[in-house]
């Protein structure tokens, strides 16, 4: 965020873009209620976990979360798959580069033993499983899901080395009603769908982000309910409209946002229809 814009409005942050800080997010009760699962029985037990919605509803934020929030807690490890399209090799040398192992991915074993072992040493030595966040899971080949899931267990399936959580859309939830991939669905322990929203909760989730933002006079009650309205209970849907506003507002340089700034920037454009009465060119010629 620039200078200009900083200094015209009293932000610290932009408050409508993807990175506002982890600490600003607005976390409702269901969302909370979750990741204390994953916090205080989920790392400890291991397993497959899982979080689906549709596009902007908060699966990524979700993620962002967890994320911050493992990482305060003493000898948990948290990797990030972030080549989630990679067949099988790479996804073993992005795992080895994750987990520091040196891995050979032509040597399938090895980089198998290797990468177990890694995590029976890390669960012997701190009682905690490691922790693999896989955002976009839809993307992930069936062989390499089936491979993940061969990874994570042993003794019989009776013990988990490994904590995956899974964030995808619904073509994630279509892919694991797959014949090759139901032993990989029926092993997901805890599930957060992530939904549409009312328009009271969007309300109060906007609210958060101008308050932590450092400005809860940059729009009118008018405009931030019409905003609100008109987002559909979706959340990126009610930040790429706040966004837009904001950047024509400082073009402006109004002192605050209100509903005329969003009728300027969002009603559609009027059509003019000749009159009944006017004769055209083609007409008059003939």
């Amino acid at each position: 965020m620039n200078t200009t814009l900083t200094a015209l409005y009293s932000l610290k942050y932009h408050p409508f873009m993807t990175n506002i800080p982890t600490e600003a997010l607005h976390i409702y009760p269901r969302l909370n209620d979750f990741c204390w699962r994953i916090e205080h029985n989920f790392i400890r037990e291991g397993g497959f976990a899982l979080i689906t919605g549709d596009p902007g509803t908060g699966k990524s934020v979700t993620l962002r979360l967890l994320n911050e929030r493992l990482s305060l807690i003493r000898d948990v490890r948290v990797g990030i798959l972030q080549h989630t399209s990679a067949r099988v090799s790479d996804f073993y040398r992005e795992l080895g580069d994750i987990f520091g192992v040196p891995l050979s991915p032509h040597n399938r074993w090895n980089s198998f033993k290797h990468l177990r072992e890694c995590w029976k040493h890390h669960i012997d030595s701190t009682l905690q499983k490691p922790v693999l966040l896989i955002d976009e899971a839809q993307e992930m080949p069936m062989c390499v899901l089936n491979e993940l899931r061969l990874l994570t267990s042993t003794q019989f399936d009776s013990r988990c080395l490994l904590s995956v959580v899974f964030a995808g859309d619904q073509r994630f939830q279509e892919k694991l009603k797959r014949e090759e991939l139901v032993p990989l669905g029926s092993r997901i322990r805890l599930r957060f769908n992530t939904e549409y929203v009312s328009s009271e909760q969007l309300m109060e989730s906007l609210k958060h982000n101008l308050t932590q933002a450092g400005n809860t006079q940059l729009m009118t009650t008018g405009l931030m309910q019409t905003l609100c309205d008109h987002a559909m209970g979706n959340y990126r849907a009610l930040c790429t409209m706040a966004n837009e506003l904001l950047t024509v507002a400082a073009q402006k340089e109004k002192p605050q946002l209100d509903e005329s700034l969003f009728f300027e920037c969002f009603a559609p454009p009027m059509q003019h229809r000749p009159s009944k009465n006017k004769i055209s060119a083609p007409a008059i010629a003939r």
